[in-house]
């Protein structure tokens, strides 16, 4: 048989609430990282015929100026639409056990609580003359 290559798509779209404060660190670097974690539930009818919930809790994580925005302005309860990739990481733990996550890399969050808050994505962010993340000298903070 042949192989067949396959189109890769790594894309997640996401909506749900907040389960804890988002939080920043920075990496040795200086560059800022937001990690929070989103509840998300659909509704089902099962062979009972009533209806069920099923919740599912995603972390998520942030990177740059699109990190520090959304430590600054998200909360635990906060609705976001989070669009990203699928990423997994893994590390040895101090006392030599392996872990993995798997967790979603935000390219686009929108704040969805009050209408006049858009949504942020990295492309909107540049890199500065300095080679760190900031915005172009047009653009505004879109809040």
């Amino acid at each position: 048989m042949a192989d067949v290559k396959l189109a890769v798509v790594n894309k997640v779209m996401l909506t749900g609430r907040l389960t804890r404060d988002p939080e920043l660190r920075y990496t040795p670097s200086g560059t800022a990282v937001s990690s929070f974690s989103i509840a998300s539930s659909r509704s089902y009818k099962g062979q009972d015929g009533e209806w069920k919930q099923q919740v599912a809790f995603v972390n998520a994580v942030a990177w740059t100026k699109l990190a520090v925005l959304v430590n600054e302005y998200l909360k635990k309860g906060s609705a976001v639409y989070v669009e990203g990739r699928l990423h997994s990481r893994s590390w040895e733990t101090e006392d030599g056990q392996r872990r993995s996550a798997l967790e979603i890399v935000a390219e686009r969050v929108q704040f969805l609580d009050r209408i006049s808050k858009p949504e942020v994505t990295e492309e909107e962010f540049v890199e500065s003359s300095d080679g760190g993340p900031g915005l172009d000298a047009e653009d505004e903070v879109p809040f």
